[in-house]
């Protein structure tokens, strides 16, 4: 069971920084009605000031981190509680 979470930990941790970063991306178009300046979109880069730029990074890492510290935090609760268990 302990090798099924550490097979579970990183999948749900790559889940949830693809929603992250899918909520990122909504909640910028939401507050500033433009698409988000992020690699890969040369359109919206160059339409961008660089405050813009530097706050989409801000907001980004700033959830992505957010996001590294709960998962982990879950997996290593649910592999005391199996623990627990065994």
């Amino acid at each position: 069971m302990n090798s099924l979470m550490k097979l579970i930990g990183p999948a749900i941790s790559i889940a949830a920084g693809f929603l992250g970063g899918k909520i990122v991306d909504k909640a910028w178009t939401g507050f500033t009605g433009r698409k988000p300046p992020k690699h890969g979109n040369a359109e919206a880069q160059a339409e961008a000031s660089l405050r813009q730029i530097i706050g989409f990074a801000v907001l980004s890492a700033t959830t992505a981190a957010l996001i590294q510290v709960f998962t982990d935090r879950g997996t290593q609760r649910a592999l005391a509680r199996f623990a627990k268990k065994a």
